[in-house]
């Protein structure tokens, strides 16, 4: 369940990667060298990756976090009230075989 969540944090970062390291080539030029701004702007540039870097990860783990702590509580649940969960499978299923039936 957490698979597409991971899978887009993974592009976004991929992506942001990508971008960042053809900012810092362009800023590689020996000719910037000595602009100090240009070597405080590399500076930054590594700081916010880092910090997009782990803010990506924290999203993520979050994500994972939330989506076990809803599977237990499903699964607390189907334990808790069985009758109810099959009334519910039952209902479901003669809805999808009426629907279906229809065509």
């Amino acid at each position: 369940m957490t698979a597409p969540v991971s899978d887009s944090v993974s592009s976004a970062q991929n992506e942001l990667e990508k971008l960042v390291g053809d900012l810092r080539g362009l800023l590689a030029n020996k000719n910037l060298d000595s602009v100090p701004e240009i070597k405080l702007l590399r500076q930054r540039l590594d700081d916010g990756m880092s910090t997009v870097r782990d803010s990506a990860v924290r999203a993520a783990q979050e994500a994972a976090r939330q989506a076990k702590e809803a599977a237990i509580a499903a699964d607390r649940y189907a334990h808790d009230e069985p009758w109810r969960v099959a009334g519910a499978a039952l209902a479901v299923g003669a809805l999808v075989g009426f629907l279906l039936a229809r065509r």
